[in-house]
């Protein structure tokens, strides 16, 4: 009841005109942000982190995380529509987003991640008013090895179900792990695969890797057989969901925040892992696994659902114990040092209008954000009207200037291009890119908790599996990876004794 009290002033803070104007400020920045590959929400959350100097600290954070919220949707939009992804939360989307909207279904594609985020949101939100001190319990009792058998199941689980081939799926991995190689050992500080550029000790951008796999990969493809096609504008299509859609999504909006929220509170990859883990569940439960790879709307609602309510799950740790897990929650916990507030424990009772009129603004701005993006939905689909030789030149152009924007070194772009002439290798033989896009994003992570997990125990391979959580999840692993020949053997068993009885 004291929650649902706070809530209550905190709506009362959020709701001031002041504070409201900031919020529709933050959605429309973000949303404009987004939509540029390259710029994710951490970077415009950075960029306008000076601008807010002369705010006060609750108009400045509900500013942030309108800019959080928007950027994450716009992200989606040019994923869905160009296949070019403007942040790694977004990839997932690509996957069946632009098979709509190459389908002329590009706005319905929209009108299901914007229903998505904003059920997710709402969801997210809830979720964290409830069961913050919980899970803020739970996440400090989470260690290396329950760390790395995460990530082993998003490998796992991802490769399983993509491509046409488990070999395949896993070879797409291995080139997005080796890719995760180049740069500084974590723990040594030893260079890898860098070729003795000094450049390349960081290591390359998530962001790059994602653009020239999607975009660049993309863009070359198409080049590569518009001589035999004719090049035309996409149709557009009808701008609704009709009934028919909204009964195959409803249950992927609501599944997502289960998914979304747990992973958001903990330090376990941010929105990636449970956007990944959300594909592959919708893809199980579908009913209509022949559109799967086409165009398929549940591999879009259900992501973007779980996107969002990681987003706001991010915001559990990052409040109740100072610890950042996502780069938007690192950004914004600088921002509330410069302000003089340190999050944690103690946060809740010393700044109590800041906080509840934080998470209020998180309901109001998933309000904004619909009534912004559901109606504009037809708008953004258009885009796809301009004819194919053009609409890739753009994409071209905007994926160089996201890519010159990461780190604002020419040898990015060459890295670019290559990553791309990889991702339309790909294409030619088959290989899925999500396996390899996943295999960046976590591979690093994936080895430092491994090391981390080794170390602790000596050495001794027995250290994975020593804690009730990383057990369950390795066992979940065995059952997705045995699945296929237990299945085999089932069908085999009921034929058998159908030979007998006959």
């Amino acid at each position: 009841m004291d929650a649902f009290n706070s809530l209550m002033d905190g709506f009362g803070t959020a709701l001031t005109p002041m504070n409201l104007l900031w919020a529709a400020i933050g959605v429309l920045l973000g949303t404009a942000i987004g939509v540029l590959p390259g710029i994710g929400p951490a970077m415009a959350v950075a960029l306008l982190l000076p601008v807010t100097y002369g705010l006060e600290p609750t108009g400045a954070f509900i500013m942030f995380a309108g800019i959080y919220y928007g950027a994450m949707f716009g992200g989606s939009t040019t994923s869905i529509l160009l296949n070019t992804p403007g942040e790694s939360a977004a990839v997932v989307a690509a996957m069946e987003g632009n098979p709509m909207a190459k389908a002329g279904r590009g706005a319905q594609a929209l009108a299901a991640a914007a229903i998505g985020h904003f059920a997710g949101g709402i969801i997210g939100t809830i979720l964290l008013v409830a069961l913050a001190p919980t899970v803020a319990e739970l996440a400090v009792d989470i260690g290396a090895p329950d760390y790395f058998a995460i990530m082993v199941l998003a490998f796992i689980a991802v490769t399983s179900v993509l491509g046409s081939s488990r070999v395949r799926g896993l070879a797409s991995l291995l080139i997005g792990l080796t890719l995760g190689l180049v740069g500084l050992d974590q723990m040594t500080g030893q260079q890898r695969l860098t070729f003795g550029s000094l450049q390349l000790a960081d290591g390359i951008d998530v962001v790059i890797v994602a653009v020239g796999l999607f975009a660049i990969g993309e863009a070359l493809w198409v080049a590569a057989h518009l001589r035999r096609t004719s090049g035309e504008a996409i149709p557009v299509g009808r701008p609704w969901l009709g009934k028919a859609d909204v009964k195959r999504t409803w249950k992927s909006w609501l599944r997502g925040p289960l998914i979304g929220f747990p992973f958001g509170a903990i330090p376990a990859g941010g929105a990636e892992i449970p956007t990944f883990l959300s594909y592959v569940t919708e893809k199980r439960l579908s009913k209509h696994k022949e559109e799967w790879g086409k165009g398929a709307i549940e591999g879009v609602a259900g992501p973007e659902s779980a996107s969002s309510a990681s987003a706001a799950g991010t915001l559990v740790s990052m409040l109740t114990l100072g610890l950042p897990t996502t780069a938007v929650a690192a950004v914004m916990l600088a921002a509330f040092q410069q302000y003089g507030i340190q999050p944690g424990p103690l946060l809740f009772e010393r700044e109590p209008d800041l906080v509840w009129g934080l998470i209020a603004s998180l309901f109001v701005g998933m309000v904004l954000l619909l009534a912004l993006n559901l109606p504009l939905a037809p708008v953004w689909a258009k885009l796809l009207r301009i004819p194919r030789p053009y609409l890739y030149a753009g994409i071209l152009f905007f994926a160089a200037v996201g890519a010159y924007a990461v780190g604002g070194e020419a040898l990015d772009l060459v890295i670019l291009l290559i990553i791309g002439l990889i991702g339309f290798g790909m294409r030619r033989y088959g290989l899925p890119i999500l396996p390899a896009v996943i295999g960046v994003i976590l591979g690093p992570n994936a080895e430092q908790q491994l090391r981390r997990a080794l170390q602790i125990s000596d050495g001794s391979v027995s250290g994975l599996v020593d804690t009730p959580f990383s057990i369950t999840v390795y066992v979940i692993i065995a059952l997705i990876v045995l699945w296929p020949l237990l299945k085999k053997l089932l069908v085999r068993g009921r034929s058998t004794d159908v030979d007998v009885k006959a």
